[in-house]
């Protein structure tokens, strides 16, 4: 990646730092933005404040760079909240529930198009951040869930209404451990617990979605777009299976 410049969303924390850290040591020019200045900026990085669901903010951002190689569309997330969430006024929630699909599904369009004629002079690429969650239920997420699923299908309606100028891909990015993995698993015993629940039997590093975002935004990738990549660890159990009183085993490893 080294002469081109990637531009990460949200890439102050979490899975944006360990995305931003990937290109960094891959070679690239790393720019991130957020709404506020990180405590403990990632190395190598250059930041830049930006409310990406502000489309002035946005534009002023892709203005004051000289060009753009590599976009990625990291920010995002919500907070657990019921659909019909108890005790909160029905416009309230419903406006609640909007700036959620905001955040993660409109923000990410209004940032691709700003974004747009940068990458198509670079043929550059995009990537989606996308989530496990906009291909199952998401009970307590369901607006992210459902932003999460608009989210790739955009990406692959941009892939071929931009291509061959511009790729864009998206990861489908499940459990991962954060600073703020207590907020969503628990304790220390709740996040194993959690951890166990996926095949790989760990929940995922930041550096393992910066791994993979760096693969499609690179040439290694020329070949790839309008893709969706799992990066989940398998996935989950089905839960019937444990469920079911058929195919166990007992400890003498006869069917019990």
């Amino acid at each position: 990646m080294r002469g081109k410049l990637a531009l990460v969303t949200g890439g102050t924390r979490g899975v944006g730092a360990g995305i931003a850290r990937a290109f960094v040591e891959a070679g690239a020019h790393t720019v991130v933005c957020a709404r506020r200045r990180p405590e403990r900026p990632v190395e190598g990085t250059e930041f830049v404040p930006v409310d990406v669901r502000d489309p002035d903010s946005v534009r002023r951002l892709f203005d004051g760079l000289p060009r753009v190689d590599v976009l990625v569309n990291n920010a995002g997330g919500s907070p657990y909240r019921p659909l019909a969430d108890a005790g909160t006024a029905t416009v309230l929630a419903a406006r609640r529930h909007a700036r959620v699909i905001e955040l993660n599904l409109t923000a990410p369009l209004t940032v691709s198009l700003a974004a747009y004629e940068h990458l198509a002079r670079a043929r550059g690429a995009i990537v989606m951040i996308g989530s496990v969650s906009g291909a199952r239920p998401s009970p307590g997420t369901a607006a992210y869930g459902a932003a999460k699923a608009g989210l790739e299908n955009l990406a692959r309606s941009m892939a071929v209404e931009w291509a061959p100028d511009i790729r864009v891909n998206t990861l489908v990015v499940g459990m991962v451990r954060t600073e703020l993995s207590h907020l969503h698993y628990g304790d220390e015993d709740g996040i194993a617990a959690v951890a166990r629940t996926v095949p790989l039997g760990r929940l995922a590093e930041p550096s393992d979605i910066g791994s993979a975002a760096v693969f499609l935004a690179s040439d290694a990738a020329a070949y790839i777009t309008g893709a969706s990549l799992l990066v989940h660890g398998g996935g989950e159990r089905p839960a019937f299976l444990d469920a079911a009183t058929v195919n166990h085993r007992t400890g003498k490893g006869e069917p019990g």
